[in-house]
């Protein structure tokens, strides 16, 4: 997938957009897709468990606490938009550049 991720640093950290879909065979970040962050949940969109799965995916994407990955827009929505506290945008994207987990 290409495309450059919309990154816009905040005084905590860096929001990007996240378009999520839900009922995947298993979680994975997919990449970057329109701006956006396009990320395979196999939780369903109930009681906020897509929203929590969305969290923890990230938070372990990016090596930080899932304290620290907020969604500050866009709860109901596939599309989101995902604050990652005390990380800037070089360090998202250096992250996407190695781009998949061992």
């Amino acid at each position: 997938m290409s495309s450059e991720l919309d990154l816009r640093e905040t005084s905590q950290g860096v929001s990007f957009g996240v378009e999520v879909k839900v009922r995947a065979s298993r979680t994975r970040v997919l990449g970057v897709k329109s701006e956006r962050l396009s990320v395979a949940l196999a939780a369903p969109p109930v009681d906020g468990a897509a929203n929590e799965a969305l969290c923890v995916e990230l938070a372990d994407y990016f090596a930080v606490p899932k304290s620290r990955v907020q969604i500050v827009a866009g709860d109901k929505s596939r599309k989101k938009r995902v604050e990652i506290a005390g990380l800037n945008a070089a360090a998202i994207r250096s992250r996407l550049a190695g781009s998949h987990r061992s």
